[in-house]
């Protein structure tokens, strides 16, 4: 029993991981129908913000020893900032292009971003102490110690998709952003500013982004100018298996390939361990073969059937 909770434990912390990437991609589909695929430059971006620029592989924190009350926010910030200026110099012109080239755009842009890092920090990975007293383990039941962080990063995680479940069911801003979402021409003849939804909802992919930064800062304690590839890869896995255009569906498809990850690194036999992502792709093929549409079908979807 004792081992099971663990595995549950670290099954729910990476499927937080996953459904936080996976909101800030479906949220930005939902209302343009853009996969942004920079949104993993985004997560770099705010892990960088911490360190000051140099080549060396011992970073040296920027704003690291200051309280976590002015730390989150300047970090918060700094993301935003960097997406709604992705916004107005890329997404903005681009508006009015197929989604193809929409993607295709947010793919310069990322690789523009990478190049940037490289540029300003070097493209040594970087060791990075912030809050490494949160790995130690806290005793939850006899036999079971689980990090601090994990706790913290689930207890995030939901304490976000929380509040974006009460910003887009109780305020004026996030009915606007659904009805756009729902059908964004029909939403602007019925009032709904346009750029403001769009900035807001830039801007919420680029607060949950600058999340995932810091709980995988805090995590991992190594900065590498590619460390949100793998989460955009493994986020944007989920929105698809979860249903695009669907945020209940973007968080389902978050935690359902977190679970498959653990478990297939739980209880593969060790040669094989090394091989979990192909199972994990695997796993996707067969969720789209049986389920092509997603696992959660967004309302507009429905309709469109």
């Amino acid at each position: 029993m004792a081992y099971g909770f663990q595995v549950l434990i670290d099954a729910l912390s990476l499927g937080s991981f996953y459904a936080l990437a996976a909101l800030g991609i479906g949220l930005l589909f939902g209302v343009l129908r853009l996969i942004n695929f920079a949104h993993g430059d985004f997560i770099t971006i705010g892990a960088y913000a911490l360190i000051v620029p140099s080549a060396a592989t011992q970073a040296t924190l920027l704003i690291g020893g200051f309280h976590p009350l002015f730390l989150i926010p300047s970090i918060v910030g700094i993301v935003i900032v960097v997406a709604l200026i992705s916004e107005f110099a890329v997404f903005r012109p681009l508006r009015n292009a197929s989604p193809a080239t929409l993607m295709i755009g947010s793919f310069a842009l990322g690789y523009i971003m990478q190049n940037l890092v490289i540029m300003i920090f070097g493209g040594r990975p970087k060791a990075v102490g912030l809050w490494s007293d949160l790995n130690l383990g806290v005793q939850i039941i006899e036999g079971v110690q689980v990090p601090q962080l994990q706790l913290i990063i689930i207890s995030v995680t939901l304490a976000l998709m929380v509040l974006l479940v009460v910003f887009l069911k109780r305020t004026k801003y996030g009915v606007h952003m659904r009805a756009a979402a729902e059908d964004f021409r029909m939403a602007r003849m019925l009032g709904v500013q346009a750029n403001r939804v769009i900035m807001l909802a830039v801007a919420i992919s680029g607060m949950l982004a600058s999340a995932v930064s810091l709980l995988f800062v805090v995590q991992t304690g190594i900065l590498d100018f590619r460390m949100g590839v793998p989460l955009m890869l493994f986020a944007f896995i989920a929105t698809v298996i979860g249903g695009m255009g669907s945020l209940v569906g973007a968080v389902v498809g978050g935690f359902t390939v977190g679970a498959v990850s653990i478990l297939l690194q739980t209880f593969l036999p060790s040669e094989l361990r090394v091989f979990r992502d192909v199972f994990v792709f695997a796993f996707v093929i067969l969720v789209l073969v049986l389920r092509p549409q997603g696992l959660v079908v967004s309302r507009s979807a429905k309709e469109r059937v």
